[in-house]
C-alpha cells in the first residue's frame, strides 16, 4: 500500500455551530466512501485534531450522500463570533483534514 491523503478520496466542507466545528467529508465514489466508512474513525479524526480540539468527536454518517459529517465539540470555544482564532468558523478545517495521510490499498 502507498501512503496518500484523504484528498484522494473525498471532497470537504467545514464551518460551524457556535463552539462546535462540524467537517462533512463527501467520497468521491462508493468505494472511497466503504473505505472512508471503515477507516477514518472518530479516534483518527479526534487525534489529528488533537491540538485544537478537546472536546468529543462524533461522526454522522449519511450513506445516500456517500458523506459523513464529524462533530468536533467545542473545537472553536468560545465560538466564531468572540474568538480571537485566525479560523474562527472553522473553514480551514475541511481542508485540513483532507491532507490527512492515509494508506490507501492499491
Amino acid at each position: 500500500m502507498k501512503k496518500n491523503t484523504l484528498r484522494e478520496l473525498a471532497h470537504a466542507r467545514s464551518g460551524d455551530k457556535g463552539s462546535d466545528s462540524n467537517i462533512g467529508v463527501i467520497a468521491r465514489n462508493r468505494e472511497a466512501y466503504t473505505f472512508i466508512k471503515d477507516n477514518l474513525s472518530v479516534e483518527l479524526v479526534k487525534e489529528y485534531f488533537s491540538e485544537i480540539s478537546k472536546g468529543e468527536v462524533i461522526r454522522y454518517e449519511l450513506p445516500n450522500l456517500l458523506a459523513f459529517n464529524f462533530i468536533l465539540k467545542g473545537a472553536l470555544a468560545p465560538g466564531g463570533a468572540s474568538s480571537l482564532r485566525t479560523d474562527a468558523q472553522g473553514k480551514a478545517l475541511g481542508e485540513a483534514l483532507l491532507n490527512m495521510e492515509i494508506k490507501i490499498p492499491k
